[in-house]
């Protein structure tokens, strides 16, 4: 998942550069904003069940990569267009952000998400 949101902050300019004394965080803000967003944005488009799955594949995964290099599966285009769905519903929810409160604003917004996600799955 983190190589394919750097590849992807890449493309869009930015710096995917890690800091050295916490190396699950990157060196500038608006990167490390970003990839909270992404995370969110993933994790609102999966039910509960797949997101159990997701967490265990992912770490499946990382124990396979440390033997080799991890690429970015390739999506289809049903895939993208729902991923381009569920990252432009987390964006607005983020656009109404009066950004005084950085941190505490984007965990509010993914715990809004996550109940929307429990209300939507409820019905």
């Amino acid at each position: 998942m983190r190589s394919a949101f750097e590849a992807w902050a890449q493309r869009d300019g930015h710096i995917v550069r890690r800091r050295e004394d916490k190396p699950e965080e990157y060196l500038v803000y608006e990167t490390q904003r970003r990839w909270l967003i992404w995370q969110a944005a993933l994790e609102h488009g999966k039910t509960p069940a797949a997101r159990k799955a997701a967490a265990k594949e992912a770490g499946d995964k990382s124990v396979a990569a440390r033997g080799g290099v991890q690429r970015a599966p390739v999506m289809g285009a049903d895939e993208a267009a729902v991923r381009n769905q569920v990252l432009n519903e987390v964006i607005d929810a983020f656009s109404g952000l009066n950004g005084t409160t950085a941190m505490e604003d984007i965990v509010n917004v993914i715990q809004g998400l996550k109940q929307k996600q429990k209300s939507d799955s409820g019905d």
